[in-house]
């Protein structure tokens, strides 16, 4: 019997944003992109040496032009699809500086938590929606 293949498992951090009224920053991937279209919480990849937080400080800066002051563990987990693996470090953004715009052409929107999974959320992404409803 063939050995499995291993899936390309991808080490990405992501923040949760809130504003002051309770709604939750949401970005949409760029044509091109895996999973093109599809909503999900800003962050990307983490390189090499670098530490979740602070992967999640580089990607937010470039991605949305904010500096996180303030973030705290929320989840941590592996989401598997077809063609690779996902190991998610969702973080809550509690503080930060400037105005979240989308800075690579990427439409965001804020919406509240319990409308989450009615925007065309990532799969991967649901398991921080349910540990960010869990701390509310």
């Amino acid at each position: 019997m063939p050995k499995p293949e291993k899936l390309l498992c991808i080490n990405v951090a992501v923040g949760v944003l809130q504003d002051n009224r309770g709604q939750v920053l949401i970005s949409q991937r760029l044509p091109g992109a895996h999973k093109e279209g599809a909503w999900e919480f800003p962050g990307g990849k983490i390189h090499e040496g670098e530490t979740p937080l602070a992967a999640l400080t580089r990607e937010l800066a470039e991605e949305l032009g904010i500096v996180i002051r303030m973030a705290a563990p929320l989840t941590r987990f592996q989401h598997d699809y077809a063609d690779r693996a996902v190991l998610l470090d969702a973080w809550c953004v509690n503080e930060y500086d400037g105005v979240p715009q989308g800075l690579e052409g990427q439409p965001i929107r804020w919406t509240l938590p319990e409308y989450l999974l009615e925007q065309g959320l990532l799969p991967a992404d649901r398991p921080i929606v349910d540990a960010l409803m869990r701390c509310r």
